[in-house]
């Protein structure tokens, strides 16, 4: 069994979608006490997992996989590395991840699409993946402070975000879709954040087959207004600005991801198809990140101001167990 205990502080600056990352750590964080354990110390690389939860005969490693994520996730707690052998390739991870989807007790509101890098695409020819919102994890933006909850010892940032909402369901037997067939699709377009933020703190630097194999590194979304009008709107007009503690730390906006929203929206349709699971009405779908991924830590705050269409304000808490998304206040 090969594990991937990779050391966190040196590899922060990688990331595996070749777009806009930023770190911005302060000297002192709050909530270091909430970074919760499993046993003693953080959970480790097999702990509890191969044993414990019982898999299909043919699929014992992929079950064991997908079984530390989600023990880790409703634990609150962080990974000290990937929980097996990492995935040959992204078909593989998806397996991971449908296994995890069936044992969260949580139903699948919608998915996160994040972009891969060139180099970091297998044979599947993907230059996207897709991971599951939950609807417990769906916050609704208010006018003061949303708390998102993140993983302390894990991996935690923040993503602006446009997110579609689908208005009808997608034909079940359609598994290629381009982008201008895409948007002959009903849905709806808002703002939002994406909150992703994983149990493991290598997850982006080991890859694809990771971020997929544990959700697509999600652990919520925001959900703000909505931009009326918008298959009318040339994309160059939708642009943003992403803040953490004030610090402006990326731009950007619908067009920052090759072929914008439309390809976005193109891959979710056909992907989820492909997978068995064709998108149905109401189905959130959040694009990518439009002004790169921005590190966050417990107690910071971060603030998205989409451009004509309003700020919206964050605050980064401890993730805690049985409890993975937080409530609201200002």
């Amino acid at each position: 069994m090969v594990t991937h205990a990779l050391g966190f502080a040196a590899l922060r600056i990688v990331n595996d979608t070749g777009l806009p990352y930023t770190s911005h750590r302060p000297l002192l964080s709050i909530g270091s006490a909430a970074n919760k354990t499993i046993g003693r110390g953080r959970l480790g690389t097999r702990e509890s997992v191969e044993g414990a939860v019982p898999g299909s005969p043919d699929l014992p490693g992929l079950s064991a996989i997908a079984a530390g994520f989600v023990q880790a996730r409703l634990q609150g707690a962080a990974l000290a590395g990937f929980p097996g052998e990492i995935p040959a390739d992204l078909v593989t991870a998806y397996r991971v991840q449908d296994l995890a989807i069936a044992r969260w007790p949580d139903r699948v509101a919608g998915w996160k699409v994040g972009y891969i890098a060139a180099e970091r695409r297998d044979a599947s020819g993907d230059e996207r993946l897709l991971g599951p919102i939950f609807a417990r994890g769906l916050l609704p933006a208010l006018d003061g402070e949303v708390r998102i909850p993140v993983f302390v010892g894990g991996f935690a940032a923040i993503e602006a975000e446009y997110v579609l909402q689908l208005l009808a369901d997608a034909p079940a037997d359609k598994t290629d879709w381009t982008g201008e067939e895409a948007a002959s699709m009903p849905a709806t377009l808002h703002v939002g954040i994406e909150v992703a933020s994983s149990p493991l703190a290598t997850i982006n630097v080991l890859g694809p087959r990771v971020v997929v194999s544990d959700f697509g590194n999600n652990n919520g979304l925001v959900l703000g207004r909505e931009i009326a009008d918008w298959k009318s709107m040339a994309e160059d007009r939708l642009t943003c600005a992403t803040f953490i503690e004030d610090r402006q730390v990326g731009t950007g906006g619908a067009t920052t991801l090759p072929g914008g929203l439309r390809a976005a929206f193109a891959f979710a349709l056909s992907r989820s198809a492909r997978r068995g699971r064709p998108l149905k009405a109401g189905d959130l779908i959040a694009t990518g990140n439009a002004t790169g991924i921005h590190d966050i830590v417990a107690g910071q705050r971060g603030r998205i101001s989409f451009d004509g269409f309003g700020d919206i304000h964050c605050r980064a808490m401890p993730a805690t167990p049985l409890q993975m998304q937080a409530g609201s206040g200002a």
